[in-house]
């Protein structure tokens, strides 16, 4: 296996740090768009998961925006994170590596959540939320759907 085989697994947990149904979304665009992963999850061709990731994806998007929304940290948005990255890690690894991406992922969100939740509040206090929100959607969005285009490119 080349050296670069699982790094879309590793970015796709560095997406999900700071957007948890991005890698979500991501892949369901992808799947929408008729490309396969290179690792085999059959639930990534039902409907309820292309449109819903979509959806999620989206919703997160207006939800970060709000005063009220938690932080990234709690445990159900570490819990969404964990579950997104383990998803999408586990798509995006090669065939019959798909639990060692799903590690992989995983293994980055959750430390990164914390590191990017700092860059957050930083950023928060300087610009705003709303501003800080929009331009780390606009880095986050793109990184995901970068990863997910290049790893299912490669195939």
């Amino acid at each position: 296996m080349k050296a670069l085989a699982l790094l879309p697994s590793v970015l796709i947990g560095a997406v999900a740090s700071a957007r948890s149904m991005t890698p979500m979304a991501a892949l369901a665009g992808a799947r929408l768009a008729h490309r396969e992963t290179p690792g085999r999850l059959v639930l990534l061709d039902h409907p309820l998961f292309k449109f819903g990731g979509l959806a999620m994806g989206v919703g997160e998007l207006f939800g970060d925006k709000m005063k009220s929304a938690p932080d990234r940290t709690v445990f159900l948005g570490l819990l969404a994170r964990v579950m997104s990255a383990g998803i999408a890690g586990s798509a995006l690894a090669p065939r019959g590596r798909e639990k060692l991406g799903a590690a992989l992922a995983v293994g980055t969100a959750v430390p990164l959540a914390y590191l990017t939740l700092r860059g957050r509040k930083t950023a928060m206090k300087r610009i705003g939320q709303t501003k800080s929100g929009l331009i780390e959607d606009a880095i986050i969005v793109a990184a995901g759907a970068a990863v997910v285009s290049w790893a299912v490119g490669r195939q």
